[in-house]
């Protein structure tokens, strides 16, 4: 079909996917890559046994355990350390993919990882592509200029058999950062930044395109963790327009197209960008100048400030709602209107997660632990992404580093993200997370988590306290 009016990027893949649009319907989007985990699909496996259904297209489907792993590993394998549940989970997973004919990176597989990390790395992330996941931070994979969102199981069960999805068309948002970073300021610090001037619900309804000379300036692994914790504004999707920086990640990728077939599929991607002219429902600009260091101090991600400031008070909202939800998440947190956040004591320290488990993470953490201590009566956890990442990372001498400076070098998995494998935080501790949710009790019951870069977690690590990363390196 010919469009005659300008179209935003995400229009272009949209329109490149409706196999059918009825009046007043859901499109039925056709779906090139749906990526499965060990929590959100035995139910799904199950409906499809039920009414004697085949995978549609299982060369499409790609699955990899990583939610109920444990990270850490010895005796047998990494399984002898997880619970009934998790064993179940994982082998049911495994059996599922064996039984429907899908590529499963198992529990002993050496490219097994964090879903969100080894789509990208295994070149299963391709720009102009449509992804799902029965994960929320699905929305990863939109770094790559890829339409990529988070389903729920009986979505899963019907991209199974049909390789197509049930969608009504979401609006658009741009969120538009210029200027440069400054030393000690990452791509964490821009999302994080973005989601305290929205909230929690700014974007809800949107897809949003980051555009500006600051994202451009983004090598991948940080544009995904921008795209990654697009969800928590709300977002049905983030997206960034594949150019250069995009295409010298992919290639040689072992998935990615080769030969002739890598020419004219670049040739293509490098055109995926939002015309001249083309309008979104919502803009907003951030300037990457004036950024700082960003931290969490409530129960949602919205509720974050640049380090050197100090705690809302609930009071100076107009919202009687937003003044009570703040002042109950103050009260869990076990913090008070006013108070700085730098100084504040920490416990625990989690580097890794589908947010900021890639190597260049690693070498950012690794940068501020060097020849440092641990804090006493601080425990570190670095977990890599991805067996890849963790192989890297060896190989360059980051694992000593941390293990040197006294943190705990793992597996990889979600680990303490989500706290279903065995590591959490425990009641009225303080953590430090690089993961991308500071729910009530999602890093375990009753912790308390302040979301931050790798830099800053770092930093805190080493100091015992939430410390601005700046004052103690020069990255």
């Amino acid at each position: 079909m010919k469009h005659t009016q300008p179209r935003t990027l995400f229009e272009k893949i949209w329109d490149n996917h409706v196999v059918i649009q009825e009046p007043n319907a859901p499109a039925v989007l056709y779906i090139d890559r749906h990526l499965v985990h060990e929590v959100t699909s035995p139910q799904a496996f199950s409906e499809l046994r039920s009414r004697g259904l085949k995978v549609r297209r299982p060369e499409k489907t790609t699955a990899t355990v990583d939610h109920s792993i444990p990270t850490l590993s010895g005796g047998d394998t990494r399984l002898s350390f997880a619970d009934d549940l998790c064993r179940r989970q994982i082998h049911q997973l495994e059996q599922n993919c064996s039984d429907f004919g899908i590529t499963c990176y198992g529990h002993t597989n050496g490219d097994q990882g964090i879903v969100h990390v080894i789509g990208p790395e295994q070149g299963l992330t391709l720009p102009g592509s449509t992804i799902v996941c029965g994960d929320s931070h699905t929305s990863t994979h939109g770094a790559f200029g890829a339409l990529a969102f988070g389903i729920g199981t009986s979505e899963v069960a019907h991209v199974l058999a049909t390789q197509c999805l049930l969608q009504r068309k979401p609006k658009t948002m741009q969120v538009n950062v210029d200027g440069q970073l400054s030393k000690g300021v990452s791509a964490k610090d821009i999302i994080l930044a973005v989601i305290a001037q929205i909230g929690i619900g700014g974007a809800t309804g949107h897809v949003i395109e980051y555009t500006g000379s600051a994202i451009r300036a983004l090598n991948m692994e940080e544009r995904m963790t921008v795209c990654n914790m697009s969800i928590e504004c709300g977002a049905r999707a983030g997206l960034i327009a594949p150019d250069q920086t995009t295409l010298n990640y992919l290639k040689d990728r072992p998935q990615a197209p080769k030969g002739s077939a890598w020419k004219k599929s670049t040739e293509k991607w490098l055109a995926l960008v939002s015309d001249p002219g083309a309008t979104y429902d919502k803009s907003i600009q951030l300037d990457a100048n004036s950024l700082q260091p960003m931290i969490t101090f409530g129960t949602n991600p919205g509720m974050g400030v640049a380090i050197n400031s100090v705690v809302p008070d609930p009071m100076a909202l107009s919202n009687p709602v937003e003044q009570a939800a703040l002042t109950k998440a103050l009260t869990y947190m076990g913090l008070s209107a006013g108070q700085a956040l730098s100084g504040q004591h920490v416990d625990v320290v989690f580097i890794g997660s589908c947010t900021n488990g890639r190597i260049t993470d690693l070498r950012a953490a690794a940068g501020v632990f060097k020849d440092h201590q641990v804090a006493p009566n601080v425990r570190v956890l670095v977990v890599p992404g991805s067996h890849q990442v963790k192989q890297q990372a060896e190989a360059e001498g980051l694992d000593q580093i941390f293990m040197d400076a006294g943190a705990e070098w793992r597996e990889p998995g979600c680990s303490m993200c989500i706290a279903m494998n065995g590591d959490q935080i425990k009641p009225g501790q303080y953590a430090v997370s690089t993961s991308n949710r500071n729910f009530e009790g999602r890093q375990g019951k009753g912790g308390r988590t302040l979301l931050a870069s790798p830099l800053t977690a770092a930093a805190a690590a080493i100091s015992g306290k939430v410390v601005d990363p700046r004052t103690l390196f020069s990255a």
